[in-house]
């Protein structure tokens, strides 16, 4: 453990020196810490001990997911969200179903899987990764569009194919999952979401609190762990949870996220990278060699084919949809073939004004 934060720290600062170079590239420092984890784990210099069964890579993992999802959250609020649902809605509940089903063909094709287990890996792979995504979603040049896009879907993805993950899992012989037990945890985590910020805002308003400044940017932290620990104890969904705080917090209690805005994408961006570099030390050159060919092919079409055919197909829909339901034009004049110079038809041609008829 010891050598892991030594590790992150100098990656840390290597990365804080050529910022400003990475940042008008296309290139991330996100590659630095990824190829300096690879560097110094077992595979090659064996300065990182890791292996992937180790708690501290299933804690670091779940927290960095977590808190990523907390603070990309506060970025959306109700309003944005009912205002610009369509888009991430159509990716989320048309494109990832697409992503979904081509992923499984093309591992029955290509891994010799059979349908289940070509299934599971899809359900793995399908969701858009909220960690990698936002690298994406916090550069300013890219059209906020995109941005909204990848941070609602990103952000609901996850918790929406986790029941599916765990129920192909025991499918397959694995524990034993229930549905109704997986509905309840669901929509647990989003009642916990939404109630511990709202109770929280309530309380801070009150009269008879009084908060100083520095207690006062602490309130997101405290929400944050107290839905942490809820959600731990009942076990309901963590990630729903955090995304679903994130953004009732920016709806019910603007202030504690400008107050929170500052610490908490310095601490996001913490802990995506130490869980990056940790990813980076679990990949060997051995496991790299003796992955066939077939798999390389299969993750370079799930980047170049699969989800690009699903973003298209979801967004033709729409395009279609948005154009039977445009009238068309002239169809409003035809309409009213009696009119005069004071109605809207007119006054966008005036030419030849006209009188209404009695």
């Amino acid at each position: 453990m010891d050598a892991l934060l030594l590790s992150f720290a100098l990656t840390l600062m290597a990365a804080i020196l050529i910022s400003g170079i990475a940042h008008r590239t296309v290139l991330s420092t996100t590659v630095l810490f990824l190829v300096a984890g690879f560097v110094l784990g077992e595979g090659l210099l064996g300065v990182i001990d890791l292996e992937a069964t180790d708690p501290t890579v299933t804690t670091v993992s779940s927290l960095a997911l977590f808190i990523v999802l907390f603070t990309d959250g506060q970025e959306i609020g109700f309003r944005q969200l009912r205002s610009a649902w369509k888009l991430p809605g159509r990716a989320l509940l048309l494109g990832m179903p697409i992503t979904f089903v081509i992923t499984t063909a093309l591992g029955m094709w290509l891994l010799g899987f059979t349908l289940l287990e070509a299934a599971l890996v899809a359900a793995v792979l399908a969701p858009t990764d909220p960690v990698f995504a936002s690298a994406i979603i916090g550069r300013g040049e890219i059209p906020h569009r995109v941005r909204h896009l990848l941070g609602v879907e990103s952000g609901l993805n996850d918790g929406l194919a986790l029941p599916v993950v765990l129920i192909l899992i025991a499918t397959a012989g694995g524990p034993d999952v229930e549905a109704i037990v997986l509905v309840e945890e669901l929509v647990l985590g989003i009642l916990v979401g939404v109630a511990v910020p709202l109770v929280t805002s309530w309380l801070v308003r009150r009269r008879i609190f009084a908060l100083t400044p520095l207690y006062a940017s602490l309130t997101p932290v405290a929400v944050g762990l107290i839905v942490l620990g809820i959600c731990t104890v009942t076990h309901a969904n963590l990630y729903l949870a955090a995304y679903a705080a994130g953004i009732t917090i920016a709806s019910a209690a603007p202030e504690m996220r400008v107050a929170f805005r500052d610490f908490g994408g310095q601490l996001s961006e913490l802990v995506k990278l130490f869980a990056i570099l940790m990813f980076g030390a679990l990949i060997s050159p051995e496991l790299l060699l003796s992955v066939p060919w077939t798999a390389y092919l299969f993750a370079v079409l799930l980047m170049v084919f699969a989800r690009p055919v699903a973003v298209q197909i979801s967004s033709s829909a729409a395009a279609c949809r948005g154009r039977s339901a445009r009238p068309r034009r002239g169809s409003a004049r035809r309409a009213s073939p009696r009119c005069c110079t004071a109605c809207s038809c007119c006054r966008a041609a005036p030419r030849k004004p006209r009188t209404c008829s009695t």
